[in-house]
C-alpha cells in the first residue's frame, strides 16, 4: 500500500505554482491532502486572500472524501442540491463541491489524496492542480 509523501506533495505545489505563474493567474492557495483528508502541504502566494486556504482545502477534502474530482461533485450538486447542502453542513464547512480540485492516484490506481486550489476560476484552479499532480508522476481523477 502506497501513501502520499511530503516530497510528492511539495512537488505538486511547486509545479502548480509554476503553471499558475506562467499562465498569469491571480495569487493562488494550494492544498494537498492525503487519502484520509489530512493536510499534507499547503502554500499561499503573496497577495492571496485569507480565504484561499479554506477554499482550496474544502475542494480537495470533498474530492478525496467522495473519490472524484470536484468538477464531478459540482455537476452532481446541480442535480441534487439538497444533499450537497446537507453534506457541507454535516462536514462543518469542510466540503465544497466546486471545480478546482482533483484526486491523485498512484500508477496502480490507488487513491493517495487530493489537491485543491483557490485563486482563479474553477478551470484555472483545476488546471494547476492537474499540472502539479502530473509533475509528481501521479494520475489524476
Amino acid at each position: 500500500m502506497s501513501s502520499l509523501t511530503l516530497q510528492q506533495a511539495q512537488t505538486i505545489i511547486d509545479a502548480a505554482l509554476k503553471k499558475s505563474k506562467e499562465a498569469g493567474y491571480q495569487p493562488m492557495g494550494i492544498a494537498v491532502l492525503d487519502a484520509a483528508g489530512h493536510l499534507k502541504a499547503f502554500a499561499s502566494e503573496d497577495g492571496a486572500s485569507m480565504f484561499r486556504f479554506d477554499i482550496a482545502r474544502a475542494k480537495a477534502w470533498g474530492a478525496v472524501g467522495m473519490g472524484v474530482a470536484s468538477r464531478k461533485l459540482a455537476e452532481r450538486a446541480k442535480d441534487n442540491p439538497n444533499f450537497f447542502v446537507a453534506l457541507a453542513a454535516t462536514a462543518d464547512g469542510k466540503f465544497l463541491p466546486q471545480t478546482g480540485a482533483v484526486v491523485i492516484r498512484d500508477a496502480a490506481g490507488q487513491l493517495l489524496g487530493a489537491v485543491g486550489a483557490s485563486g482563479g476560476t474553477g478551470d484555472e484552479d483545476e488546471a494547476i492542480c492537474i499540472a502539479g499532480a502530473q509533475a509528481a508522476g501521479l494520475a489524476v481523477g
